[in-house]
């Protein structure tokens, strides 16, 4: 037993340095110090969204970043949580498999949405995972977790996690809970899944989608993956999808009218993306897009010609991919994916001041848009403009921070071009602390304080956040 603990807390100390940092949260040693109060969720899930970074692939793609949102913010609208801030992501992983972590930090595999023949299966999902945010169910298994502290449950959901992709850290940290007593902790999930498939339908059916996809996906999963054995996608491990339960589902999906729901064209897009980033045959995808854009509704041909202009970007077939976006913005003028895609043709063949007027044109027609904004500074930074590639990212900081570590990235690119490494080296230190890796930001975060030296207000900044850094990285060191 003290061996299999001391595996979990060498594990806690090594791959979760965020969550650790949290001495002030409350002991889990009885069931009235187990409810965690608004802030300490949100710092336990900032933590937990951070050192996720370290361990698996998050999507920094800024398209899809939004339509996940989008889509995830369509759906919490119709839920009892309407008001509250949830964070959906992509991870790009191949395995099946969706999570809720605290704090509504809920993140999705690209290898779920390729699975998804429809948007409404892919909403049926999220829409299950944010019913188990709405009903606590994240709360009550820590209430069942009652001898450990919270950083150590912050360990468990990240063990969940990380198993997919590194069973044996995964591993020890479940056998050690289990190990430690609280084997109800699984049965109580049972009960979980079943209520969060029952608040997932109708959050699905208030969102204006298909009750019926949820079934549907659950079935299909469960018959395209019966005779894999141990190999069963993460998600059908995570939320056991029984015969029953899909019978439940078709049952209450049956009490609502049938009717069509048609796929948006940011769901289309989005998956035509993912197709193309993930793609280990480039040639016969092309070969699949230029099928498919013969064939469907009018938005399924635009998303396939898309996918193919992606992918002969990607295969260098530079020309052949211009000539297919200019025809799809004449035909869809509003559809900012196309201008975006077809900017990025025109800086890779070198046409530089045309593709900065299409972003500054796109700019004017969709101000609100931070994907054109960050690539258009992205192109700036190209161009060596870097007095107005900082005047556009800065602008952006209020909103951005937490969500955006390519924004801090820029930032210290866009100071570097200016001659100002104590800004460059302290916006360095925030990308880093952003994506997991305290280390690298206390590195940075010296350097810029020592660079800083002689400009009071700078200077101030840098010893501030170095010294939140330390303290973070010293509660991680003592745990």
């Amino acid at each position: 037993m003290e061996f299999i603990r001391a595996l979990v807390f060498a594990w806690l100390y090594f791959a979760l340095p965020a969550a650790a940092a949290l001495p002030e949260l409350p002991d889990m040693g009885a069931p009235s110090d187990t409810v965690l109060s608004p802030d300490e969720e949100k710092h336990l899930g900032e933590a937990f969204y951070r050192n996720l970074h370290q361990h698996v692939r998050i999507s920094q793609d800024l398209e899809i970043q939004d339509y996940i949102a989008s889509l995830g913010g369509r759906l919490v609208a119709q839920s009892e949580m309407a008001n509250r801030t949830f964070h959906l992501f992509v991870v790009m992983e191949p395995e099946i498999n969706a999570f809720a972590g605290p704090a509504g930090y809920i993140g999705v595999n690209s290898g779920l949405i390729l699975a998804t023949q429809s948007e409404g299966e892919l909403a049926s999902v999220l829409a299950h995972e944010i019913a188990h945010v709405t009903q606590q169910h994240l709360r009550r298994a820590f209430a069942a977790a009652k001898r450990l502290t919270l950083p150590m449950a912050a360990a468990t959901l990240a063990a969940i996690l990380i198993g997919t992709q590194a069973p044996e850290l995964g591993q020890a940290a479940l056998i050690a809970l289990q190990a430690g007593g609280i084997q109800q902790q699984i049965n109580f999930t049972r009960s979980h899944e079943q209520e969060a498939d029952r608040v997932g339908i109708q959050i699905l059916t208030a969102s204006g989608f298909d009750p019926r996809s949820m079934p549907l996906f659950f079935e299909r999963l469960q018959q395209s993956t019966r005779f894999l054995g141990q190999n069963v996608p993460e998600f059908l491990r995570t939320h056991p999808v029984t015969s029953a339960r899909i019978a439940d589902t078709r049952a209450r999906a049956e009490t609502f009218p049938y009717r069509q729901y048609p796929d948006s064209i940011g769901y289309l897009l989005t998956k035509a993306k993912l197709q193309v980033l993930t793609a280990t045959d480039l040639s016969a995808l092309q070969k699949s897009f230029e099928t498919q854009r013969r064939q469907g509704t009018l938005e399924a041909k635009a998303a396939a010609s898309y996918g193919l202009a992606l992918s002969l970007k990607a295969q260098n077939r530079l020309a052949a991919s211009q000539e297919i976006l200019q025809a799809l913005i004449e035909r869809f003028p509003d559809q900012p994916q196309f201008i975006h895609a077809l900017a990025q043709v025109e800086l890779a063949l070198g046409q530089t001041e045309q593709a900065l007027k299409r972003y500054q044109s796109a700019l004017q027609r969709f101000p609100g848009s931070r994907v054109l904004q960050l690539e258009y500074a992205s192109a700036l930074l190209e161009n060596a403009r870097f007095q107005e590639a900082r005047r556009l990212l800065e602008a952006l900081l209020p909103s951005q921070a937490l969500q955006q570590p390519l924004l801090f990235q820029l930032l210290a690119r866009a100071y570097a071009g200016l001659g100002a490494p104590a800004e460059s080296q302290r916006y360095l230190a925030e990308y880093y602390y952003a994506t997991g890796d305290l280390e690298r930001a206390i590195e940075h975060a010296t350097v810029a304080s020592k660079l800083a030296q002689g400009n009071r207000i700078l200077e101030a900044i840098t010893q501030q956040r170095l010294q939140d850094f330390q303290a973070e990285d010293k509660a991680r060191k003592q745990n």
